[in-house]
């Protein structure tokens, strides 16, 4: 199995709340940071999905705090897609260098058709269609 696409991230001071801690807002930031690089490395941009009066869509997200990260702490966020009838569901996990994992994101998203409002039937082939690399998110 090849490894998840990642993105690395060092923890800026001002991302911190009083305890030092990573606010936890910011831990979305980082999954979304990594999303949208993950689409831009795959060839998908805005600019694209929004050609094809399409656009993704957030549904639920979770987040599992597992351990503290603090100013200056350089993480890696890994993306891996799972594919299933009008919904996705992306796999994240934010990982220090050393192995350490802070924080695991579970995401369900779909394309929302701009026009309909309403969640295209295949994700996937819409993904298929506008990626340079659709191998990027395990197709």
């Amino acid at each position: 199995m090849t490894e998840p696409f990642s993105v690395p991230v060092t923890v800026r001071g001002y991302e911190t709340d009083v305890q030092g801690h990573l606010n936890q807002a910011v831990y979305l930031n980082y999954a979304e940071h990594a999303r949208w690089t993950l689409l831009h490395t795959a060839g998908i941009s805005q600019t694209g999905l929004a050609s094809k009066g399409v656009g993704p869509v957030a549904l639920e997200t979770t987040i599992r705090y597992k351990r503290e990260l603090l100013a200056g702490d350089e993480v890696e966020v890994t993306c891996a897609f799972t594919w299933g009838g009008k919904t996705f569901t992306i796999e994240q996990t934010i990982r220090k260098t050393d192995g350490t994992v802070a924080a695991e994101i579970t995401a369900v998203g779909g394309i929302l058709n701009l026009q309909e409002r309403r969640l295209v039937a295949r994700p996937d082939e819409v993904f298929k269609e506008l990626a340079s690399d659709p191998s990027l998110f395990g197709l």
